[in-house]
């Protein structure tokens, strides 16, 4: 476990939900990943992130696909590509990534409380 923080702390996370429009391998990465466009609604729009998720996901799967993201990070540039967001997941017992979404439909750009 990490060290405690407070719930205003917490309040400073903005993580939201958004539906996966676009997502293509991205060869240039040091670990195999895909580079994703999410659609995060009217408020937000689309934003772009890489994501090591090829273990468990096929790039054309993913389309179409809700997700949970952090969207107040500022933007990380990895290699030739500038992802906006973070795609958020869980590890499994091999240490691969699987997403974290929603088990029923939300409107995009639909805050985490």
């Amino acid at each position: 476990m990490t060290d405690t923080i407070s719930f205003d702390d917490f309040l400073k996370v903005d993580i939201r939900a958004g539906t996966i429009i676009e997502a293509v391998p991205f060869p240039e990465a040091r670990k195999p990943a895909y580079k994703l466009k999410i659609d995060f609604g009217d408020d937000i729009g689309v934003k772009k992130s890489s994501a090591q998720i090829t273990v468990h996901y096929e790039a054309d799967a993913l389309v179409g696909r809700q997700v949970v993201a952090v969207v107040n990070f500022p933007p990380r540039q990895i290699g030739p590509f500038m992802s906006e967001v973070l795609t958020l997941g869980l590890s499994d017992s091999n240490g691969d990534v699987i997403l974290l979404g929603t088990d029923r439909p939300v409107p995009d750009g639909s805050r985490m409380h």
